[in-house]
């Protein structure tokens, strides 16, 4: 069964009444010290949901997010808690994890499942951890427990305070017409919206600066959260409870966002979030353990990792209080971003949406998500430079020259069916070159009509994948019989290494990485005719094994003759069995794959 805080219901409301609201109340007696004393320490925070996450055993389970959460520049996660059972495990795992990494953490409770009648609860769970060596303090004296929530409209914060016990700065997600009560506030909406928490439509664009100024103006010098987020989709049908399917418009949010912060300023940025990939706004990795709420059948395979890596030369010139992040660029790199198929994909014959749902929430729609006509066909690329450059980017047959100056540079290029390749060259020389790991499709990957986005990086990033079995464990849920099988197939490192070494006469090829779609015909048939004795070797390289054979020219199906390229990954996927000749290679203690004849 699924918990309940597994899934944030987000129908939370950001009314327009944030646009029109202005508190006058004068801020109280020394609070303007206070902002000014604190305006030096400018820090980052991480949404990170805890109701996923219920399958860590140990606090050892925390440490690749910690560590690789600091290494950017994240200062503490925000750990969003829900009423689970297990909550205070996951909570004294995370605590611990975070003080052996230097990290801190902070509770951040949603009242999604919390009650704003709960003041007395809330105030002892503060209590229960606000002692723990890696609880984030705040203040003049650096001794105020750090508290947030998501929602909470409505909550006694002297309540709260009375019954932690402590020392509290308590900056929730109230509406920005609320925001005057506590010490400061969270604003959770990172997306354009039309003010009903949903994509905008004509004539009803509410700017996510629009809301920095709202709450900037009710808080009256009190410090500002403000949210930063790179995505929003989200496309749960009937299999599940929790109905909802719409997007936010994102295509370049992530780098002009970034960018809006530099001149903001402001006291706090939280990102939204490290690991909610049901509204695929994740920007930690696909293989940090969590359980599947159902939302693998559009996370498998897309990889957001880049986007950490893109925020850190921005994280450090928002820390030094920077308006441009030029200086903080240290090496080349390119970081791109797209849907896995354009939006003329018809997927209505197969989509887990299109089964009548529970509309309740007023999220739900059926089919194509509700927003999609604010999103652009197109590639987002963003160049990170030492010195100019020109970027090329191929999108299927689309080619496009760009000139990059030194710095930050963001461009959109249109959307081409097939694969998708770039590089930096400076003076006839290439310094960087590469093809991405995912095509993309004029169809439907895996049935559905998925507006997530895949992130990719030059230099490559490591691969990074969804760990079964917990974190497929929705996936065929709603997907129409046999169309996809639950398992990666972008070529991260498999189990086992197969390098045929005795091969039949024909043509030899090898590659460095797989076809990147999900139905790699001739890939997968080429490996069923391999006629050779695979030996196992070891590596070090965390990039895809790569198997190189000689396929026979007139056995080589899908080719019209000549040679076949596949991978050792592609050798198990999807038939997960094993051809005439090979040996299994590990890993040691695991059962070998059936052989393909039985």
């Amino acid at each position: 069964m699924i918990p309940l805080s597994t899934v944030c219901l987000r129908a939370y409301l950001f009314a327009l009444v944030l646009l029109t609201t202005c508190v006058n109340a004068a801020p109280s007696s020394g609070s303007g010290d206070l902002a000014r004393r604190q305006s030096s320490v400018k820090m980052v925070f991480a949404h990170f949901m805890v109701g996923i996450v219920s399958d860590r055993n140990s606090a050892t389970d925390y440490d690749d997010d910690m560590a690789r959460a600091k290494s950017i520049g994240i200062d503490a996660f925000a750990l969003n808690i829900g009423t689970d059972s297990f909550t205070d495990q996951q909570l004294n795992y995370a605590y611990q994890s975070a003080a052996k990494h230097g990290m801190k953490v902070f509770i951040s409770f949603d009242f999604n499942w919390w009650k704003t009648s709960q003041a007395a609860e809330v105030g002892a769970k503060i209590k229960q951890y606000g002692s723990q060596d890696a609880q984030l303090k705040v203040g003049p004296n650096g001794d105020q427990v750090f508290v947030s929530s998501f929602a909470g409209d409505g909550l006694d914060l002297d309540a709260v305070r009375s019954a932690a016990g402590m020392s509290l700065f308590i900056a929730p997600n109230f509406q920005a017409s609320n925001a005057a009560s506590p010490d400061g506030a969270f604003n959770w909406m990172a997306w354009p919206s039309n003010g009903a928490n949903k994509a905008p439509s004509a004539g009803t664009n509410v700017t996510v600066e629009a809301g920095d100024q709202a709450y900037i103006s009710a808080l009256g010098g009190k410090p500002y959260i403000a949210p930063v987020s790179p995505w929003f989709s989200t496309h749960y049908g009937a299999e599940v409870s929790y109905s909802k399917n719409w997007v936010f418009p994102s295509d370049l949010l992530w780098y002009n966002r970034w960018t809006e912060i530099l001149d903001l300023a402001p006291q706090y940025v939280e990102i939204i979030t490290w690991n909610d990939y049901g509204e695929s706004h994740y920007i930690g990795p696909l293989s940090s353990p969590h359980y599947d709420d159902g939302n693998s059948k559009w996370v498998n395979d897309m990889p957001h990792d880049g986007w950490l890596e893109m925020a850190r030369p921005f994280i450090t010139a928002y820390k030094a209080g920077s308006k441009s992040v030029g200086d903080y660029i240290n090496r080349d790199q390119i970081i791109y971003w797209y849907r896995p198929s354009l939006k003329s994909a018809n997927c209505d014959s197969t989509d887990n949406t299109m089964k009548p749902a529970d509309d309740s929430t007023g999220n739900f729609f059926q089919g194509l998500p509700n927003g999609v006509d604010t999103l652009s066909d197109a590639i987002f690329v963003v160049a990170l430079l030492t010195e100019a450059g020109t970027v090329q980017v191929s999108s299927g047959s689309n080619t496009k020259t760009l000139n990059g100056q030194k710095g930050a540079n963001a461009w959109a290029v249109d959307m081409g069916v097939g694969k998708q390749t770039f590089s930096l060259t400076r003076g006839g020389n290439t310094f960087l070159s590469g093809t991405s790991l995912k095509d993309i499709s004029g169809d439907c990957v895996c049935g559905i009509y998925n507006f997530n986005a895949y992130v990719g990086t030059l230099p490559a990033s490591e691969p990074d994948a969804l760990q079964s079995p917990d974190a497929f464990q929705g996936f065929t849920s709603g997907l129409a019989p046999g169309i996809c099988q639950p398992t990666p197939s972008l070529g991260t490192a498999p189990p086992a290494r197969l390098i045929p070494t005795e091969i039949a006469t024909g043509t030899t090829s090898s590659i460095s990485g797989p076809n990147s779609s999900n139905t790699h015909s001739s890939s997968n048939n080429a490996a069923s005719s391999i006629p050779a004795i695979a030996t196992s070797i070891t590596s070090s390289s965390a990039q895809p094994s790569v198997l190189t054979t000689t396929v026979p020219t007139a056995t080589a199906p899908g080719t019209g003759g000549g040679s076949s390229t596949i991978t050792a990954l592609s050798q198990l996927f999807p038939m997960n069995c094993m051809q005439a000749g090979q040996v299994w290679a590990g890993p040691a203690g695991s059962d070998p794959p059936a052989k393909c004849d039985g």
